[in-house]
């Protein structure tokens, strides 16, 4: 998001000694309505223009009378946005930075006919317009504007607003749209002088903090790059307290503040956030968050993550266990994804919409991730699976997992060796039951050859190889979709791109390895020992 607050030295820069300066100054700027709230598009013009872009849709013609049912993409996101009235405080901000009236009479314009239209339980209203998320968002453009509309309306609405943010039955306990729920409340209270309702936002906001960020720092929403956007909000939400003559509980400001390693380690070399559930690989944190000291951090969360260095050029992965799915996450239990020579090399199918949509619910199943699978079983959604063994140093690093998602013991051992970069997976399941395992490559990464049990994949002149073994033994016969039932990815919302998927055949163990930036690596064994370009492999 763009900070659309303008310092007022620029602002005399820009228009000189004109009227709209000087116009300005007679304008209070209020802390209510500056700051990063306001999202990028649209302007205030292009809203004074009759013209909104909302979650990266096309421009849509609201003209002057709004149709408040609109719903021209049927998006789902695009009708939340639309009622969270953000879009309408850009003239309020706008307002504020330059004193033209005309913005602030239109945002008021803009907001009465919205309340007159949209009335809570009336037939005409959509029913997700008073959904928790829009009816917490929109709060701050309603607060905004009563810096400046005294208006018996807007503060009727107000109230309306607090009191279904009070109700119990829709408070979201230990998820970002209750710490949202929590800072709206507190909004009012403080705007309007109830105590009550900002006793009891700071009272929710303590105990959904605990519950939605763990004592290590890491977010309970199992898709990382929400620890970004909660980061961000507890930030609003303690200034908010400070501003409102509040104490800031302890362990909402501790907790804060252990997020930013979480965010740090969840973090690719390439800057972007490794694209975990309901995350996708287009995420660059726009936050402060330090180096950590460690290069490897396990979260009990369900997250190892481990690179070479804090540098551009190191080798990176992720594994994920942890708790059955919930809120954001995916069934990417046991799944990976690996980083190297600058560039992604197993990556995750990524996160497309919230839409309803068939291909939505296939990003959140199992075969949308790098995964084994038991041969003939049946998956059991939402199970847990346990971290059971971890040994790791500064140049290799090995894990250990098992769950009876498939209602017998799998179990995957992760070996990840550093500096001579490799990757190497052992796959079992319990009762002789064989297994079969995905590997979803980059999109830039196309099949070069097929034989023997070894993969080749390039881009220009880069390979990286895959080598399958059983026992000792190579496997041969794996199947490289790209496009059809599996071979996709997400990598931006609402996208999708084929890319190469390996499909491996089923096998009672699979030692799967993966070497980056060559396509003869040497890998033997003997005794079930497994060597890779010399490097001994050791799950």
């Amino acid at each position: 998001m763009r900070r659309l607050a303008i310092p007022l030295a620029l602002m005399l820069a820009v228009t000189g000694l004109g009227t709209p300066a000087q116009a300005a100054d007679k304008v209070k700027r209020t802390a209510e309505c500056q700051g990063d709230w306001i999202p990028g598009t649209p302007t205030a013009e292009e809203v004074m223009g009759g013209e909104i872009s909302l979650v990266g849709q096309p421009p849509y013609k609201i003209g002057q009378k709004i149709d408040w049912g609109a719903s021209p993409y049927r998006n789902r996101s695009w009708e939340f946005v639309f009622h969270s009235l953000r879009w309408v405080g850009t003239l309020v901000v706008a307002y504020e930075n330059t004193g033209e009236e005309r913005f602030l009479k239109r945002a008021k314009e803009i907001t009465k006919d919205w309340a007159v239209s949209n009335k809570r339980g009336a037939g005409r209203t959509k029913p997700y317009v008073w959904k928790d998320h829009p009816t917490s968002l929109r709060t701050q453009a309603l607060v905004c504007l009563s810096m400046h509309v005294k208006d018996g309306w807007l503060k009727d609405s107000l109230k309306e607003h607090a009191r279904l943010l009070a109700d119990p039955r829709l408070y979201k306990k230990g998820h970002n749209h209750g710490i949202d729920q929590d800072i709206a409340l507190m909004g009012i209270g403080c705007r309007l002088n109830r105590r009550d309702w900002t006793s009891l936002a700071i009272k929710r906001l303590t105990g959904t903090v605990k519950l939605d960020v763990d004592s290590q720092g890491a977010l309970m929403e199992q898709a990382p790059r929400y620890a970004v956007y909660v980061y961000g909000r507890l930030q609003v939400a303690m200034t908010n307290m400070r501003d409102c003559e509040r104490k800031v509980p302890g362990e909402i400001a501790k907790r804060t503040e252990a997020m930013k390693a979480f965010v740090a380690h969840a973090t690719e070399p390439s800057g972007y956030m490794v694209p975990i559930g309901d995350g996708s690989a287009e995420i660059e944190p726009k936050m402060e968050t330090g180096t950590p000291k460690e290069k490897v951090k396990v979260y009990r969360a369900g997250y190892a993550f481990g690179r070479t260095d804090w540098t551009k050029d190191a080798a990176y992965y992720s594994l994920r266990f942890g708790p059955g799915m919930k809120f954001h996450g995916h069934e990417d239990h046991m799944g990976v994804t690996y980083y190297a020579d600058g560039r992604d090399i197993l990556v995750d199918a990524g996160f497309h919409s919230y839409e309803k949509s068939s291909y939505r619910y296939w990003t959140l199943s199992p075969e949308a991730h790098n995964i084994p699978m038991v041969e003939g079983a049946r998956f059991r959604p939402r199970t847990a699976t346990k971290l059971t063994k971890t040994a790791y140093g500064a140049g290799r690093q090995t894990f250990r997992v098992t769950d009876k998602a498939y209602g017998v013991s799998r179990t995957r051992s992760l070996f990840v060796n550093h500096g001579e970069d490799v990757m190497a997976v052992r796959d079992t399941a319990a009762g002789g039951k064989k297994v079969r395992n995905l590997w979803r490559f980059d999109p830039a990464l196309n099949v070069v050859s097929n034989a023997g049990g070894r993969v080749v994949l390039g881009d220009g002149k880069y390979r990286v190889t895959l080598v399958q073994l059983a026992g000792c033994a190579p496997v041969g016969g794996q199947k490289v979709e790209r496009g059809g039932g599996r071979g996709w990815v997400s990598p931006t919302y609402l996208s999708k791109k084929p890319a190469g998927v390996v499909v491996s055949p089923a096998a009672k163990e699979l030692v799967t390895v993966i070497v980056p930036g060559t396509d003869s690596p040497k890998v033997s064994c003997s005794g079930g020992k497994v060597k890779v370009n010399g490097v001994s492999v050791v799950f």
